[in-house]
């Protein structure tokens, strides 16, 4: 079977779906209508060939991931914003707030890999090298920083996913996965097939996000560098390393059935079951609406499933 090379993610009160340069984002307003906006994103690198190069494409599209998903993000929580009076602004007004928009969009990732760098890299590191009294082998300590760090993106989840925002996100999050198992499994792409299909997809971001951090240990343990300030540069200097090894490997595990790919993708499926919640019938309205806008999903099962002639 051929993957469907469908992507998304869950955002305010729905969906957004991508499928090569094309995404939809479908919400359900308070008032329950779905709107479904449909756009063509371009990336952030203007060189598209970089976005081909194996063990490189990973880097850009995590980066190309993050702006388009805070985007999608923005746009969805416009619709649960208290209603103001809108002043209709000139041509030159409007230039400016697009502006002022990208900026703001550009400051928030910034901060957020920053964010991220800090807590997920720096912090396990610091964490343990108070043991290093305790635990001279530097190996060992790496390998206890790599389950620290683990350890810490368990208990993120966990934390986040108390907030009654974040729980309905992460059935949004559900009602995606299943969807786009529904379709790569050659049944049609209605809600009674979409309920009783699986939440949990190889391909997701919570498992690339696990290979990053599976990863990370190995290639920490590899390269030793005896400086503390040195280490933490090297933290910092291999995450793009890290990254483009982690986007390969989930390339291949959303393509593979192979025992040993299917082996290493199970603690990201497990994870899953932490930021993917069983989905009611009308989310997963809003996100069949989603795929349809950017994915003919029969002419891929017709031509992947001998089953699709009946649908």
């Amino acid at each position: 079977m051929k993957s469907s090379n469908i992507g998304g993610q869950a955002v305010l009160e729905g969906i957004m779906m991508k499928h090569k340069d094309e995404y939809a984002v479908a919400v359900r307003k308070p008032d329950g209508e779905i709107v479904v906006q449909k756009e063509t994103y371009k990336s952030i690198v203007k060189w598209e060939q970089l976005t081909k190069i194996p063990f490189v494409r990973g880097i850009f599209n995590f980066i190309d991931s993050m702006v388009l998903g805070i985007k999608t993000l923005t746009y969805s929580a416009e619709f649960y914003e208290e209603e103001e009076e809108k002043e209709e602004l000139t041509q030159a007004q409007a230039s400016k707030q697009e502006k002022t928009e990208k900026l703001i969009m550009a400051g928030t990732v910034a901060f957020s890999v920053v964010l991220a760098v800090s807590i997920f890299m720096v912090l396990p590191y610091l964490l343990s090298s108070f043991l290093r009294p305790l635990i001279p082998s530097y190996f060992i300590r790496t390998v206890i920083e790599g389950f620290v760090r683990i350890g810490i993106f368990i208990l993120y989840i966990l934390l986040v996913s108390r907030m009654e925002d974040i729980q309905r996100t992460f059935m949004y999050h559900g009602a995606e996965h299943k969807c786009i198992n529904c379709i790569e499994h050659g049944l049609p792409l209605t809600v009674e097939n979409v309920r009783v299909s699986s939440r949990q997809h190889k391909r997701c971001g919570t498992s690339f996000l696990f290979f990053v951090m599976a990863v990370s240990i190995i290639l920490l343990v590899l390269i030793r560098v005896e400086s503390p300030v040195m280490r933490v540069i090297v933290r910092i200097a291999l995450l793009p390393v890290i990254a483009g090894i982690s986007y390969e490997v989930l390339k291949l595990a959303g393509r593979s059935e192979n025992p040993v790919v299917n082996l290493l993708s199970k603690p990201g499926l497990a994870v899953q079951r932490l930021t993917t919640k069983e989905p009611d019938d009308s989310m997963i309205e809003v996100a069949i609406q989603a795929v349809e806008a950017v994915f003919d999903w029969r002419a891929y099962e017709a031509e992947n499933f001998d089953t699709a002639e009946s649908i």
